[in-house]
């Protein structure tokens, strides 16, 4: 499935990007402060997390029963705990307080201490123990049938109960509220129906081979819808966010919630069927970059803010900042995840 490892690579690039936006796009908290804002990249990151990380969560969950299966629940959770659960300590230990550090010397003083792009980490390990804990009550293999084409109703259905569950979570926890769940999980609560629905979606996709089953004809119409709706609101979010809302009880939270519901399924089945007809080839280079993508993930933000950082007084504009950072940032975070990957003994510290 190198189709696969491909979209992966493409989300983990896309992170990356992301994070570098931080400073000069949206109004969110980042470790660099007080830099110039440019409304365009705050769409970027709006439209980004409408569906980057709900994917992630599906892929994650397609590839699991398959690990289970191969391994059985003993070695399935010990190896999810050494592949996810090290490089969780290690960034905890060594990352974060580094980023703390590093706000400490610019800025005078310490963050609020926080997981950081982390939490992803913590929510991969908490749904492998639930689904470990599932098989272990229902003791029946999932079975795979043959590909069942995703109809129509079925992604419209989805789509319904991921905005009604999301517009549900927002009225009490309203978009950028973040929890602590049993008081260490860090969470987005407003975020997580998608997150657990595209989970979902992932096994079944597996169980019903639903991502080979997912016709051209379909998976393009929602790449299709969904790219519109990401364009319209690249193109017009100023004006869109006069019907939106982040939370609460009324009808612009119910929109935003069903549009943004809507962009993540549409772009995720999408997105599969496009890598699938057209990054499904083998090809030495990207399948390296693929085997390091999970360990840029771990690592690349403390190299996004040293760079944000270097170039914070350089006068020039927020969209030139952000193609710099981005330029540089990415092919290092590759480089020192290839490197690290090398060490024997970092190498289970920082993803495998």
């Amino acid at each position: 499935m190198h189709y696969l490892d491909r979209l992966k690579l493409g989300l983990v690039v896309l992170v990356v990007l992301h994070h570098v936006a931080q400073p000069y796009g949206p109004p969110d908290w980042w470790y660099v402060q007080g830099t110039e804002r440019w409304e365009p990249l705050e769409r970027f990151t709006v439209v980004n997390g409408a569906f980057f990380m709900s994917l992630f969560f599906a892929i994650s969950a397609y590839l699991l029963p398959r690990s289970y299966e191969r391994k059985g629940g003993r070695r399935f959770l010990l190896d999810r705990f050494r592949r996810i659960g090290a490089p969780f300590l290690f960034g905890v230990a060594v990352i974060v307080p580094l980023l703390m550090y590093l706000h400490h010397r610019t800025y005078g003083e310490y963050p609020e201490f926080s997981f950081a792009h982390l939490w992803f980490l913590q929510h991969l390990l908490v749904y492998a123990i639930l689904y470990a804990a599932w098989r272990t009550v229902i003791h029946r293999r999932p079975v795979v049938q043959e590909p069942r084409p995703l109809t129509t109703r079925m992604i419209v259905a989805g789509t319904a109960v991921i905005a009604l569950g999301t517009y549900a979570i927002r009225i009490k926890w309203p978009v950028d509220t973040w929890i602590g769940i049993l008081e260490f999980i860090q969470a987005e609560p407003s975020d997580l129906v998608q997150y657990g629905g595209l989970f979902v979606a992932g096994l079944l996709a597996y169980r019903y081979g639903s991502l080979t089953g997912i016709t051209r004809r379909a998976g393009y119409t929602c790449l299709a819808i969904g790219g519109g709706l990401a364009v319209a609101q690249y193109a017009a979010l100023t004006a869109l966010s006069r019907f939106y809302a982040p939370g609460g009880t009324g009808v612009r939270s119910l929109v935003w919630s069903t549009v943004e519901s809507a962009m993540c399924v549409t772009l995720c089945v999408g997105l599969v069927v496009l890598f699938r007809e057209y990054a499904n080839r083998p090809n030495v280079f990207l399948a390296r970059l693929g085997a390091a993508s999970f360990t840029v993930y771990i690592v690349h933000v403390p190299v996004v803010v040293v760079l944000q950082l270097f170039v914070r007084d350089l006068a020039a504009a927020p969209l030139v900042k952000f193609l710099l950072v981005g330029a540089v940032a990415l092919p290092v975070s590759f480089i020192l995840a290839a490197g690290l990957r090398r060490v024997p003994y970092l190498r289970a510290w920082v993803g495998a």
